[in-house]
Formats: C-alpha cells, structure tokens, sequence
C-alpha cells in the first residue's frame, strides 16, 4: 500500500438565497499567488535593471551625497544668501561626480573576462605574438592576467598517475 498525497479542494457550498453578488464573494485561491509572483518577478527586474546603476555610483557615492544633501537643504531654504550658498555648491558636486573616474578594479576585471575568451594554446600564443609589437609597459597588464590565468588553468588540471 502507498500512501497517496492528500489534495487540498475547496469546498462549493451552494446557496440559494444568494444575491447577484454571490459570484463575487468566490475568489480563486490562485489569483492571490499569480499576484505575489508577479510582484516578485517586478521587484527582480528593477533589481536587474538597478545594478549598472549602482556600479557607477559605487565609485562616486561620496559626491553624489554630498551634492544631493546640499542641494536638497539649498531647495528647502529657499531663495535666501543661505539656500543659494548651500544650493551651488552641492549642484557643482553633482555635476563634478560622473567626472570621477570609476574604480581601477572594475577596469581590471572586464579585461580579465575579455581575456578568459582567449582559452586555448593556440590563441593565447596568438595574442603573445601581437603583444610583442608593443613596448612592456603598455601591455603590462595585459601580460599579468595572461599569466595568472595560464597559471590558475595548469593548477586546475586533472593529474594523471605515474610519469605520463
């Protein structure tokens, strides 16, 4: 014998004496889920579409505060010596803060991704070669994650018994 997994059903009770409301009064126990999963996926998405947002005020967010805070106080105060001392300076910080240049980490990290294309031997040889016609210090970088990624792919791979 195996035991069956019980369904939940709704119980239909049927009512004459009831109004031309009687159908409203009846919801499905699913349109309330369909909502809060549409709301969930909603929410998800303008997360998704947020985190560029947020990469390139991670950077600046101290300017972008600043400014924010100084003009927000400057607007509220109004058209006095106060309000206009407090409103131009925080306009010239929000103005100043896409001319921050963005963390180096996150520059380093997209040519890491360009360069983990370049996966097998032949490629990486190629790109060496087309390195060599430009002077060390400009392809420095360049050099250093090929290398530590060559590095980590011999570290990775599976080792074999005996000498071969």
């Amino acid at each position: 014998m195996r035991v069956r997994p019980q369904r939940r059903r709704n119980l239909v009770v049927w009512n004459q004496s009831g109004g031309p409301d009687r159908d409203s009064c009846v919801t499905r126990p699913t349109r309330t889920r369909r909502i809060r999963r549409s709301i969930r996926i909603g929410m998800r998405l303008t997360l998704l579409g947020l985190l560029p947002l947020a990469r390139a005020v991670r950077s600046r967010w101290k300017l972008l505060l600043a400014g924010t805070v100084l003009t927000v106080a400057g607007a509220i105060i109004g058209a006095s010596t106060a309000g206009s001392a407090m409103l131009l300076p925080g306009l010239m910080l929000l103005m100043a803060a896409p001319l921050v240049p963005g963390s180096p980490g996150a520059e380093r990290a997209k040519l890491e991704r360009e360069l983990a294309g370049y996966c097998t031997n032949a490629q990486r040889l190629d790109l060496a070669a087309t390195l060599d016609r430009y002077p060390d210090d400009a392809t420095r970088e360049v050099r250093e994650i090929l290398a530590s990624q060559a590095a980590a792919a011999y570290d990775s791979r599976p080792r074999g018994i005996g000498r071969y």
